[in-house]
């Protein structure tokens, strides 16, 4: 491709915005561009890797030379997403998946340069430039920037702020041109064009795609189970996941399947190629697409049926995940797989793996139904409650709540209980819970959190995002896992609980965890 504006054309094609199209067009014109995507090596890559790898290919067709960054650092930085002791299985683990994702879709992996961040983010020089970079960056500009990219709690470690500054870095220390990422990025890429020439680096040029939805409607996201299709899910999986997408006849703007096509499955297109939409003659038989313009007109006139749309790209997906399950198929591979992502469990041998990882999946959170209420015999502000938790027989929880809620409205009363703390003597009786409440000191007030609609006792409660893996046993109170998580729990606005803004949801139903009238309340 000899053309400059063709090559202009391929390289931001499907992208949402492009920052310094100037600069793009001088370079286009003299040489071929430097360019490169990174890829923070947390949660198992799934199917939505094939979007920003569908545009790598474009950047190969372009004539682009394209460094691929495993950022395993910076995988660390983002609040411990993962633990340093499975950080180099997990990067080991996305460089064979995205190598796998990249033969599959027929990317010569040769024309690729493959670079781990530890490789040069800890050298002398990089580490005096990351002193540099803090000596000129507000405290402000870095949280802001990682608003939308690090995960946000309310009391941030240090490490999270210093992640923009060091994406920012890697543009200068990978010697490219552009820097290409979601969108949900752009914030870092204006500090890095704010703050590299302050120590004397040139300004980069920034290309974004857009956010495309999970196939559930939302963000395509490793933690949201049934939003993502595993590398490795079996074509019975793919079906399962995809009759659960969210593929509302008409719409086109929340609709993570047509998103896929439009993103993956036509730029992957040869030119000849057709996306066949398959339908039985008494519907009006085949429909036959070369362009996503005609395919989403077709929909968005309910030409097209979700079912029918939703088959013919399960069909595309098995077969895109075909050759990487081929390469998969390896043991090593197999084992490593194991071992960078070990199933939650109880056992002793995991427990070394997951204990640097303190997330809310670890918390047993339960809806209880209080049988029985008394006066504790030593204490005047404290009940004891009989609590039905779904368990043989009921649970004994002790709750400082007399000066807060009459004794008459604690009978029968459904609640939200913690079960994993370790059992604890209070004033001689020993407590195996706690009644999850709102509560502020200044005046003191506390209100029991209020189960979700239709609950029944036993219920599982879970934080969105955080809906796979077993809660730990029993709590260790040495590691303060309570403590740590209970932080960043507390009411929103519209007097629902949350953990770090994510809904306490029923297991069972999806329906919310709320509290009777304290907005932004702690949650203890």
């Amino acid at each position: 491709m000899e053309n400059w504006e063709e090559k202009k054309h391929l390289i931001t094609r499907n992208l949402q915005e492009v920052l310094g199209d100037e600069k793009l067009t001088e370079i286009l014109k003299q040489r071929d561009l430097k360019i490169y995507w990174g890829t923070a090596t947390t949660g198992r890559p799934h199917v939505a890797y094939f979007v920003p790898m569908s545009k790598i290919a474009d950047f190969l067709k372009a004539g682009c030379e394209v460094t691929i960054l495993f950022a395993d650092l910076h995988a660390y930085l983002d609040n411990m997403k993962a633990p340093w002791d499975l950080l180099a299985l997990r990067t080991e683990y996305y460089e064979a998946a995205i190598k796998a994702i990249l033969t599959s879709i027929g990317v010569p992996l040769e024309k690729l340069k493959f670079v781990r961040g530890t490789e040069y983010q800890l050298s002398k020089e990089y580490t005096l430039d990351v002193y540099r970079m803090s000596s000129v960056i507000t405290e402000h500009d870095a949280k802001k920037a990682g608003a939308e990219v690090v995960k946000q709690v309310e009391h941030p470690l240090l490490s999270g702020l210093l992640y923009p500054g060091l994406q920012a870095l890697d543009e200068e220390y990978l010697k490219v041109d552009a820097q290409f990422g979601g969108v949900d990025q752009r914030k870092i890429f204006v500090l890095a064009e704010k703050y590299l020439p302050q120590l004397g680096y040139a300004k980069r040029v920034h290309f974004m795609n857009p956010m495309v939805p999970g196939l559930t409607g939302g963000k395509m996201s490793a933690s949201e189970e049934d939003s993502k299709i595993d590398l490795l899910d079996n074509p019975a999986n793919v079906k399962k996941k995809l009759k659960k997408a969210f593929c509302e006849p008409g719409n086109i703007t929340d609709n993570g399947v047509l998103s896929f096509t439009k993103h993956v499955i036509f730029p992957l297109m040869k030119t000849d190629e057709k996306f066949i939409i398959k339908r039985a003659e008494e519907h009006g038989g085949n429909a036959e697409y070369s362009k996503f313009d005609d395919l989403e007109s077709a929909f968005a006139k309910q030409e097209i049926h979700p079912g029918d749309l939703k088959a013919s790209v399960e069909q595309v997906i098995n077969k895109l995940l075909a050759p990487i399950q081929e390469i998969f198929k390896d043991p090593k591979l197999q084992e490593l797989a194991k071992k960078a992502y070990p199933p939650p469990s109880k056992s002793k041998a995991n427990v070394s793996a997951v204990s640097d990882e303190i997330t809310p999946n670890r918390l047993d959170i339960r809806v209880g139904k209080i049988v029985e209420v008394t006066q504790h015999p030593d204490a005047d502000a404290l009940y004891v409650e009989k609590i039905d938790v779904g368990e043989n027989e009921p649970r004994t929880v002790v709750s400082g709540l007399v000066n807060f809620v009459p004794i008459e409205e604690m009978q029968n009363r459904n609640v939200v209980v913690l079960c994993n703390l370790k059992p604890a003597k209070m004033r001689g009786v020993e407590s195996k819970g706690m009644v999850l409440c709102s509560s502020v000191d200044e005046p003191k007030q506390v209100e029991p959190l209020v189960p979700p609609k239709d609950s029944n006792p036993g219920d599982r409660i879970v934080i969105e995002g955080y809906e796979t893996g077993e809660p730990d046993e029993v709590l260790n109170p040495k590691k303060k896992v309570w403590e740590k998580l209970q932080v960043d729990l507390k009411t929103n606005d519209d007097l629902v609980a949350v953990w770090q803004g994510n809904k306490l949801i029923s297991k069972v139903n999806g329906n919310v965890v709320t509290t009777s009238s304290m907005k932004n309340a702690p949650i203890k």
